[in-house]
């Protein structure tokens, strides 16, 4: 039919001889071919037949019912569901639907020219189908278009797409001019959605909103690359900035632990001595922030950890020795003998009388605090373990080591439960917030999120170039991670959004490549963070007091194509 003609279209009722032609097709058919489009030659066929001058006049439910059967059992029922259906949810395009036939003319064999007419419908879901199987064949990236049924992927799905005459004014509904679209309908529940431009949600956005679990199966169709992309909304946090510089080391800072009650912080580096700084005098840069200063290691100091429940301060260094120092004497009272090489972590237990360390003989070792008795060797790891965690529920015990895997263990059996292998690089960083069960860790080809119980991957957090050697996360949901070439990127533990790069100064004197960051820690009010640095100094940072959310606000549209281009990887 022409445009001018499309205003008088009335009904036509298919003959018997098409009803038996678009019968359905057989149970084995129909399960070989759930997954692709459903062949139209048949309904081309037919129309390819009616060569006649004469108009075919048929209205867009007639069409769109008649041209094409999905297997099913009863094509009637079919037909009627479908109307019922479009008259439902498109009351107000119900009567406007309409399908274009156009001619074509063919030159034929000697100098005739006959006419051929095929449904702009049968036409654009043969194109579909053939760009569809050329996705196939050729292994490039496709969208699963998931029903609602149990059985869509035995029952399969049928496309009908549909073209608008945009010249006539029949076409034009309230809202505007009715665009091009598709209708979606499942081979079980025969559920429809329209995606056009006036339309913004479809069957399966509803779904999302309404929290119903979407399946998959179904047939290969196009869509936006983004369309099922979830955008998560960060957080925003107020930029950080440095605020005192303390030097005080003579050699690399390498380690760093807050006390319990969060007014002093002890730092340990390469000149093998333990500094204990009054933290409220050291953010202000006053002359006697420092307190003490411990002498005994004859190596470089690589971990240090308040006791919660004692005034003990324990120590570990690259001379394999393990000190516990009396805070009240300032005396080493005990030691823990068994690693074979230097020692590169240390935690203690939150709950247990236990302390955790790794070093570079592959191990990390359980010790009894009070009996100095080794209660694990904790062996698996083909490499140093570089970062330990501890946590008061299983797994109580992660180790992060540079062969580049993260164990789980079990810590009542001294067993391996989980061995998480997603990394490329040596892992020598790991953080935990106080306020959920996750973990991070960071090496140098990302960091990644895990689950705490069971180790299951969440998202990985990309964008730091660099190795990563120091994390830290606060209450507030601020993660730092720092890497040995100076650069600082703060994130939002939530969702992973970065939103601050920074690069740390080198101290006036100091080559500028002693500008790697070695250890890093939140005070426990998480307003002050302090990092250990190669220039030989301590840095603490604070938050601009002076940001607000319309001096820094959050870059949504790099985030947004950050989180699309991430969504189109395969993992």
């Amino acid at each position: 039919a022409t445009a001018q003609d499309m205003s008088t279209m009335t009904t036509a009722a298919p003959t018997p001889s098409q009803q038996q032609q678009l019968a359905p097709l057989s149970a084995q058919t129909s399960l070989k071919r759930s997954r692709i489009l459903f062949d139209t030659s048949s309904s081309s066929s037919i129309n390819n037949t009616n060569t006649t001058a004469q108009t075919t006049t048929t209205t867009p439910l007639a069409a769109a019912t008649q041209a094409f059967v999905p297997p099913l059992f009863d094509s009637q029922l079919h037909q009627q569901t479908i109307k019922r259906k479009i008259r439902l949810q498109y009351p107000s395009e119900y009567s406007k639907l309409a399908f274009q036939a156009e001619e074509n003319e063919v030159d034929a064999e000697g100098g005739e020219k006959q006419q051929r007419k095929e449904t702009a419908t049968g036409r654009a879901v043969r194109e579909i189908r053939k760009e569809a199987l050329d996705r196939l064949r050729s292994g490039e990236d496709y969208v699963e278009a998931g029903g609602d049924g149990s059985d869509v992927g035995a029952e399969g799905r049928l496309v009908i797409h549909r073209e608008v005459d945009m010249k006539s004014s029949v076409m034009h509904s309230n809202q505007g001019d009715v665009g091009g679209g598709a209708l979606i309908v499942s081979g079980s529940n025969n559920t429809t959605a329209f995606s056009g431009p006036n339309s913004t949600t479809t069957t399966t956005e509803q779904q999302q909103q309404k929290g119903q679990p979407i399946r998959s199966g179904g047939i290969l169709v196009k869509r936006d690359d983004d369309s099922n992309t979830t955008i998560p909304t960060p957080k925003w946090h107020a930029p950080w900035k440095l605020s005192t510089v303390l030097s005080s080391h003579l050699g690399w800072v390498r380690s760093i632990a807050f006390d319990p009650h969060n007014t002093m912080f002890a730092t340990g580096g390469n000149d093998r001595v333990i500094k204990i700084f009054d933290l409220a005098k050291a953010c202000v840069a006053s002359q006697d922030a420092l307190k003490i200063t411990l002498t005994g290691h004859i190596s470089p100091v690589r971990g240090l950890a308040f006791s919660e429940r004692h005034p003990y301060l324990f120590s570990a260094g690259e001379d394999k020795l393990v000190k516990c120092w009396d805070l009240e004497t300032n005396q080493v009272i005990r030691h823990y003998h068994g690693h074979l090489s230097g020692v590169f972590a240390l935690k203690l237990h939150p709950t247990l009388d236990l302390l955790v360390t790794g070093g570079r003989d592959a191990v990390a070792r359980v010790w009894d605090m009070r009996t100095k008795h080794q209660v694990h060797c904790l062996t698996g790891h083909d490499n140093t373990v570089g970062a330990l965690l501890t946590k008061g529920t299983d797994p109580q015990i992660v180790t992060g080591s540079y062969d580049s895997t993260i164990k789980l263990w079990d810590l009542a059996a001294g067993k391996c439960m989980t061995t998480l292998t997603h990394h490329k690089k040596s892992v020598r960083a790991l953080a935990m917030p106080s306020y959920e069960n996750t973990f991070i860790s960071g090496a140098a080809d990302s960091l990644k999120k895990w689950v705490g119980s069971d180790g299951r991957f969440i998202k990985s957090f990309t964008g730091h170039k660099g190795v990563i050697n120091a994390m830290a996360v606060n209450d507030d949901g601020v993660l730092l991670s720092g890497a040995d070439d100076g650069s600082m990127n703060f994130w939002d533990y939530n969702t992973g959004h970065c939103f601050q790069q920074s690069m740390t100064v080198a101290q006036p004197g100091s080559l500028d490549a002693e500008n790697g960051i070695f250890a890093a820690e939140f005070d426990l009010t998480g307003t002050r963070l302090i990092t250990c640095e190669a220039d030989k100094t301590i840095k603490i940072w604070k938050e601009d007091e002076h940001a607000s959310e319309l001096t820094h606000p959050i870059d949504m549209k790099n985030w947004r194509k950050k989180c699309i281009a991430e969504a189109k990887k395969r993992y």
